[in-house]
């Protein structure tokens, strides 16, 4: 197994540099942590799925550039919940790190991938907000699929490029530096810059929906003073204020989950957390499955587009489900009658 510098407060697990990084110490400790990822990971796979679904499967709404930038954001859920349970739940749940350096860090990438671009397509629905508010008589001229398809292209390319960054090169075993307290192999000047990335990310999205609920905010007084002027523009501002509110909400959970996570990253980097902190930040990264989970529920209750559309599912659903309920009773019905003939 690759050997690197081990933090100074691990020192005592000098044997095996990733037990190190095994703080699950008791079993009660390590069975909350399976339960909980099992739990919020089963239901973001199965929730996020679902809107996928939804979105590709109604013409009219995978048309639309918004929906195309919220079908990555469940798709990079999806992807981070299976990579991080998996990986999560087998590291730190069952204690196996027979593997490479090499592969850890190929997983570690395959997380922040999946994360950083749940992030990135919020941004770029945060932006597309901005414009549909701000320029409405232009943004089908400045939003259009083939500008979001690049979009979304670049989004996924830039994430994994920064993800990889560790497997390629930048870590404490090719550097001979030393190791993250919270990662193994991971350089502490690699955490600082992901940091960085994912807190410029964050400040983007702030301005974008501060940006967006200030304009909301001008569009529902315009309503509320014209009232006699319904027609189609009045009806794009209701959608758009709808929207920009289910952002909001998306955002402040978002922000909820992330920051303790982020919080002790960044304190990571400039002190030595004890054994209780690392213990806590294991703990914390669960939110980050939470926001994943909590997301669509957000999308079905305040999408009227992607509710209807469920709503739809949902009676396609029943009617088959009451067919083939009846269909036996019928078949029956027809055998004992033949069977009077």
């Amino acid at each position: 197994m690759d050997t690197c510098r081990i933090p100074e407060n691990a020192s005592k697990c000098s044997g095996n540099t990733m037990e190190c990084f095994m703080v699950l110490s008791t079993q009660a400790q390590k069975i909350s942590i399976g339960i909980l990822c099992g739990l919020f990971g089963t239901m973001c796979v199965f929730e996020n799925s679902l809107v996928l679904y939804l979105i590709f499967s109604s013409p009219g709404i995978r048309k639309k550039p918004s929906y195309l930038f919220i079908g990555s954001l469940a798709l990079a859920d999806i992807l981070a919940s299976i990579i991080f349970v998996c990986s999560f739940v087998n590291f730190h749940v069952f204690n196996r790190a027979g593997f490479s350096k090499e592969v850890f860090l190929l997983q570690l990438g395959g997380v922040n991938t999946s994360f950083s671009a749940s992030l990135s397509s919020l941004l770029l629905t945060a932006l597309d907000r901005y414009i549909s508010i701000s320029r409405p008589s232009e943004y089908k001229l400045l939003m259009t699929r083939k500008r979001a398809w690049t979009a979304l292209g670049v989004l996924w390319v830039s994430c994994a490029t920064i993800a990889y960054l560790p497997l390629l090169g930048w870590n404490c075993c090719v550097l001979d530096s030393a190791c993250s307290e919270l990662f193994p192999f991971v350089d502490d000047s690699y955490l600082s810059g992901w940091v960085c990335f994912i807190v410029v990310l964050l400040g983007c999205i702030v301005y974008a929906y501060a940006h967006v609920l200030w304009r909301a905010r001008q569009h529902v007084a315009y309503m509320g003073k014209h009232q006699a002027q319904v027609g189609k523009q009045s009806t794009r501002m209701r959608m758009d204020v709808m929207l920009a509110k289910t952002l909001v909400m998306v955002l402040a959970v978002l922000t909820f989950c992330w920051s303790p996570v982020l919080v002790l990253m960044i304190y990571s980097i400039f002190a030595r957390l004890s054994d209780r902190l690392r213990k806590v930040f294991a703990f914390c990264s669960t939110l980050c499955l939470l926001n994943s989970m909590v997301n669509p529920i957000i999308y079905a209750l305040r999408s009227k587009e992607l509710f209807s559309s469920l709503r739809r599912v949902f009676s396609h659903f029943r009617r088959q489900l009451k067919a083939s309920e009846e269909s036996p009773e019928a078949e029956s019905t027809h055998k004992s009658s033949m069977i009077e003939t």
